[in-house]
């Protein structure tokens, strides 16, 4: 059974209470009255840049939308998370991943997908491919990856790292099933079985799991941590909240200084593998109820019971500072 990915809070079709608009400040009132079309805007320039043969340019953008580029770029930002230059590369590099991944030529892959010299895609491959283009391609073929699975509290628990790090942290019921789960993922990697060094790193990962307010922290360990700038400005912050505390998904976009891009904190949130170490499971509904989570409810709630618990902190409810 695949897990859950975690999910966003529900929209609401019903209106946020406000004060009646006349005893609203005209900036105020302008804000709200433009929030939806900016949204509408945003979402329709985001078509267009995924529709585009080439990235387009920030004047163009700009004009198409009618405002200036300032103000363009600002609202953008303040939407989607990331500037249309950035939105805009992600979905180049997401094409060259999926065309990668059906065995097209690197070449055409990257001429299909906008880039016109391919150093610029290889200088950021590592980041956003964890490897190659070519070994990307070859699902994984020369990529040597060790591996381990054992149990702990929570159930099995794999752990699998690149020479650059921890590279997938999964939870599971079924050590067979998370294996495959990796293999499916690096059909033609070299998947090496732990040896004594190893062990040791598997060993600090379930403590993550069993002694999470016990030192050494999760910021210790070597992490190979693969996405796009905004996943990872997103996961930073996962990673800078307390054992024993949440945030809910405004309060985390709000951190990141994104706070209108609560979706999209939520989708990378469910974009993670790397289970406990970027801690997900401490984000939670703006009221505080458990939100989905890739690896089990079940799990999440568990966890949060235990920070709680070893921390000396209120219910998980709580916030944290």
């Amino acid at each position: 059974m695949r897990p859950a990915p975690d999910t966003p809070p529900p929209l609401s079709n019903a209106p946020a209470p406000t004060a009646p608009a006349a005893t609203l400040p005209s900036a105020e009132v302008a804000a709200n009255h433009l929030a939806p079309r900016h949204a509408s805007l945003v979402a329709a320039l985001c078509r267009h840049i995924e529709a585009s043969e080439q990235p387009p340019s920030l004047n163009e953008l700009a004009a198409q939308a009618q405002m200036s580029p300032h103000h363009l770029h600002r609202v953008f930002k303040a939407i989607t998370g990331v500037t249309p230059k950035a939105y805009a590369e992600a979905h180049r590099a997401r094409k060259v991943r999926e065309a990668l991944g059906t065995g097209q030529r690197i070449t055409d892959a990257l001429h299909d997908a906008g880039f016109q010299a391919s150093s610029r895609f290889y200088d950021s491959a590592r980041q956003r491919l964890g490897m190659s283009p070519s070994a990307f391609r070859a699902g994984g073929k020369d990529a040597t990856i060790h591996f381990a699975v054992a149990q702990c509290s929570l159930g099995a628990v794999l752990v699998a790292a690149s020479p650059q790090g921890v590279c997938v942290i999964s939870l599971g019921d079924d050590a067979e099933a998370l294996t495959r789960e990796l293999q499916d993922r690096f059909p033609r990697a070299e998947l090496i079985g732990a040896d004594a060094d190893f062990e040791r790193l598997v060993a600090q990962v379930i403590a993550l799991v069993e002694m999470p307010t016990q030192p050494p922290p999760s910021h210790t360990l070597p992490l190979d941590i693969r996405g796009t700038a905004f996943q990872q400005r997103v996961w930073q912050a996962l990673r800078n909240i307390p054992p024993g505390q949440t945030v809910s998904y405004t309060e985390l976009a709000e951190r990141i200084g994104s706070p209108k891009s609560v979706r999209a904190v939520a989708q990378a949130c469910a974009a993670n593998t790397l289970a406990v170490a970027v801690p997900c499971h401490r984000v939670v509904r703006l009221t505080g109820e458990l939100s989905g989570y890739r690896w089990g409810v079940a799990r999440k709630q568990t966890l949060l019971e235990r920070e709680t618990r070893q921390a000396g902190d209120a219910p998980h409810t709580g916030r944290a500072p």
